[in-house]
């Protein structure tokens, strides 16, 4: 499988401060704890070493883990992992991601792919440590509607719960009984083909004989990742949340997370940087059977947004001891409830999620929990080998296809016209021209100044006019090479947005079958830091 790599300031598809964190630029230094080297992993070792609180836990998370798949066909590689738990040599690499239908889009599996990679580089480079891949499912979440379809040969399949209508509590317990439509759609789009046959059986067994959202999606991802070790975890466990119930504690009566990452969202904000998320004085919810809901305090008393439920201080106090299920960490929370609950050295995520953890380094300092390394999730853009012929034939460079659409038949035009279409060395003439009219007038009568910037404006405006004619009567006659160009990057860029955060696997596994994930797992390379072009 042939692979390229261009960096991401190249795609033109990446935030500053992701592009600026990938430079290693001084200005994003404060945000983070140690860049994404593996060398650096040596003292991010030893920091969660010391920092762990594991003595005693490791074993409540494993029994936690266990209880968790016991419904789930455990292969012998997870079952391993999860056991190297309870050992104060091994560690986790994290990634999270929605519960999004059928997996949503194809990105999905770069973040756990980028997570089996870098456990298994790490294990190379620092072999006396057990290092595990980790898929954190965000069983909490309350957006229904961002998760409820996947897009497939442009069709776009929506869950439509009917009677089974989620009702905003958190979204894995939501019912999947009534998924039978979409799998009917679904299975008329895909025919009948071998590998359409496993993706049938594969929507089926997860979708339709499993009773809620979570439970679907652990064996899901579990089918498709199960073979490298990957270890499925869902946070929304009362044991679990005990133990990070002393966090929870300190943010119901102290609000720490809002003190310590409002100044750093507010610094990223000076620095030219759009803060991700802005930070609530309480950065929890409060949950119950349909419902998930913010927690305000208001003259010592505590209340659910939008309901009757209110508590005193004590009251609150006991509720949290008793039954620490009942909350739930919200976007600011949630990565230190990662981060308490395993003995993990790095938070894989895509660059919307980097850009919030970068609010949090200083609220993890003041709760004194290792920061972890912070990395990018491998991108991906998939093409066949038709495709990329199509792109060389029209000479076409892998930095050029990432150009907007209309830049690049503009640039492509330019090229292959027998004419020169760029005006720019009679603009310089004409600029010139007017710089030795701007010193008469000087010299003469300086009011002419006015009536000369005018008439240059005017002659530069006539100029730009006649370029873009002329580019336009280029385009008709060159229609043929402007209609494969615009094919081309609708094919790769549907949307006109990154392929990744379109397309579902089954796009791809339709053609590629179960060749595709071990085809990308060998060639993607977490630590590289490149956007990757593959040719399947």
């Amino acid at each position: 499988m042939p692979k390229e790599s261009i960096s991401y300031i190249d795609t033109n598809f990446f935030s500053p401060l992701i592009t600026d964190y990938l430079a290693e630029n001084e200005r994003v230094a404060e945000f983070y704890n140690r860049f994404p080297k593996l060398d650096n992993f040596e003292k991010q070792i030893e920091e969660k070493k010391n920092s762990y609180n594991g003595k005693g836990f490791r074993k409540t998370l494993v029994n936690a883990l266990f209880e968790q798949y016991k419904d789930t066909k455990l292969s012998e590689e997870t079952k391993k992992n999860i056991e190297a738990l309870e050992q104060e040599n091994t560690f986790t690499v994290t990634t999270g991601h929605q519960l999004n239908l059928f997996t949503g889009p194809m990105y999905f599996l770069y973040k756990i792919i980028t997570a089996i990679n870098l456990a298994a580089e790490l294990k190379k480079k620092y072999p006396a440590n057990n290092f595990v891949p980790v898929y954190w499912m965000a069983t909490e979440d309350h957006d229904f509607e961002e998760i409820s379809f996947f897009n497939l040969h442009g069709k776009k399949f929506h869950w439509n719960p009917g009677k089974s209508k989620f009702l905003g509590g958190a979204v894995g317990e939501m019912p999947t009984e009534s998924l039978q439509d979409v799998y009917d759609l679904f299975s008329a789009e895909v025919g009948n083909s071998a590998n359409a046959r496993r993706l049938k059986e594969l929507f089926e067994a997860a979708y339709l004989q499993h009773k809620n959202l979570a439970e679907a999606t652990r064996y899901l991802a579990n089918e498709l990742f199960a073979a490298y070790g990957v270890v499925i975890i869902d946070g929304n466990n009362a044991d679990l949340k005990r133990h990070f119930s002393p966090y929870m504690k300190e943010e119901l009566l102290e609000q720490v997370s809002y003190s310590e990452t409002l100044p750093l969202a507010q610094k990223l904000e000076e620095e030219g940087y759009s803060a991700q998320v802005n930070p609530r004085e309480i950065n929890l919810f409060y949950m119950a059977e349909g419902l998930r809901e913010r927690i305000l305090e208001k003259d010592g008393r505590f209340f659910v947004h939008d309901t009757q439920l209110s508590w005193s201080r004590e009251e609150m106090l006991e509720l949290l001891e008793q039954h620490p299920e009942r909350f739930s960490p919200n976007v600011i929370m949630r990565p230190l409830y990662e981060e308490v609950v395993l003995p993990n050295l790095c938070y894989i995520g895509g660059g919307g999620e980097l850009a919030y953890w970068f609010e949090l380094k200083k609220y993890f300092e003041k709760v004194n929990i290792s920061f972890p390394v912070l990395l990018l999730r491998n991108s991906v853009l998939i093409q066949t080998e038709k495709q990329d012929q199509k792109r060389q034939k029209l000479n076409i460079s892998l930095k050029e296809l990432f150009l907007k659409p209309h830049e690049l038949i503009n640039r492509k035009v330019r090229q292959i016209s027998n004419i020169d279409i760029d005006f720019s060395p009679q603009k310089e003439h004409l600029v010139k021209q007017f710089q030795e009219m701007y010193e008469i007038a000087e010299k003469t009568d300086k009011s002419f100044l006015g009536a000369v910037k005018a008439q240059e404006v005017k002659q530069l405006k006539g100029l730009e006019n006649l370029e873009k004619r002329l580019l336009k009567a280029q385009k008709r006659k060159l229609q043929d090479e402007v209609s494969r160009i615009a094919m081309l990057k609708e094919d790769l860029f549907p949307n006109k947005g990154l392929q990744e955060r379109h397309h579902n696997f089954s796009e791809f596994y339709l053609e590629y079958g179960e060749d595709l994930i071990p085809a990308l797992i060998q060639n993607l390379r977490p630590l590289e830091l490149k956007f990757d072009i593959l040719t399947l």
